[in-house]
């Protein structure tokens, strides 16, 4: 750790002074440099010195949910010390956004920031009482989440040319779910209306576990869903998979073929999220948060929870999260103006 320690015999008179100072003053003087000097030890060596407050801007039992979870776990082993997961959905992730860019910049508080967070909000909401750019800082990213179409086993449809038809034979269009405005999961369904021509209805939740139980209680009867958060009603059949959004098979759900494959080409949609701090914490605190991170995704554990949910580990330095935000916002920034998506 970087840190400046002024040496002792600098904080102290010289020895000339000495001789002209009472004792007690002296002993005064040799006391204050030596608090001072173990107080900057103390400060540099001991962060973090108690639990940390995980925010996930979705509700419970979500991909993000999951992967906070998984992640909090290894993580909290790496520091010796618990990462506490708070769950604040809302807003297309915007209250619990407002939440961490306005706590105190200590390094003890942290959040799970997706494409909607740093990609699309910025562009979907005319104003946020936060700015993505200046009121965050970037700790790493962690993983990448690959999408399913997926529909309530009573649509009379087994893959997506079935789907098409029965979408197009409804006079009112369909609705379908996602786990809020702005959200991957929104995004890569205007893209799939938008190139499958087909009339549908966005539904948002507070998240994604809200959103499937109604896809599979059939209040709503589709919606793209991330592989974490689909994968146990997927392969209990309470969820039905039309095709993945990947440009390949995903590793532990090689039967399901993909959108291109059946006809949808060059169709592609992920969702990504990494760790942002409020502006302002400490580089120190950053990189010890992004070296246990990294420690946390190249465990035995972790690999083996993220393979079973499909999920990719896209491990990086700040910086290297940063660049890719900007990009990302880059990218989406023209194709949410195009298609008008608006949340307020």
């Amino acid at each position: 750790i970087n840190t400046t320690i002024t040496p002792v015999h600098l904080l102290l008179p010289t020895h000339r002074d000495l001789f002209m100072l009472p004792l007690k003053h002296c002993l005064r003087i040799a006391l204050t440099a030596c608090l001072a000097v173990t107080s900057a030890l103390s400060t540099a060596q001991t962060y973090p010195t108690h639990p940390i407050e995980w925010v996930v801007p979705y509700a419970a039992g979500g991909g993000t949910d999951t992967v906070a979870r998984s992640l909090g776990q290894a993580m909290g082993t790496a520091l010796g010390q618990s990462m506490v997961i708070v769950n604040k959905p809302g807003a297309a992730t915007n209250i619990g956004a407002e939440y961490v860019a306005r706590a105190k910049a200590d390094g003890y508080v942290l959040m799970s920031a997706d494409t909607g967070t740093l990609a699309a909000n910025p562009f979907i909401y005319s104003k946020l009482s936060y700015n993505v750019e200046k009121d965050f800082a970037p700790v790493g990213l962690t993983v990448r989440f690959p999408m399913i179409l997926v529909v309530n086993p009573n649509v009379p449809a087994q893959n997506l040319k079935e789907l098409l038809a029965w979408a197009k034979s409804q006079s009112n269009g369909v609705s379908y779910a996602t786990p809020g405005a702005g959200s991957p999961h929104h995004l890569a369904t205007e893209l799939f209306r938008e190139m499958a021509g087909v009339n549908l209805s966005h539904v948002p939740y507070r998240g994604a576990a809200p959103a499937v139980q109604d896809v599979v209680a059939g209040q709503v009867p589709m919606m793209f869903v991330d592989t974490a958060s689909g994968y146990q009603f997927i392969t209990s059949g309470k969820l039905r998979p039309i095709g993945m959004a990947s440009a390949k098979r995903v590793k532990n759900f090689e039967t399901i073929p993909t959108l291109n494959e059946q006809g949808l080409k060059n169709f592609e949609a992920y969702a990504w999220q990494g760790l942002v701090v409020p502006a302002g914490t400490p580089t120190e605190a950053i990189n010890t948060l992004n070296k246990a991170l990294l420690t946390a995704l190249n465990t035995t554990e972790v690999k083996a929870r993220l393979q079973v949910l499909g999920l990719e580990a896209t491990p990086s330095s700040p910086k290297q999260m940063a660049d890719y935000a900007a990009k990302e916002r880059a990218k989406w920034g023209p194709i949410i103006k195009a298609s008008g998506i608006k949340a307020d």
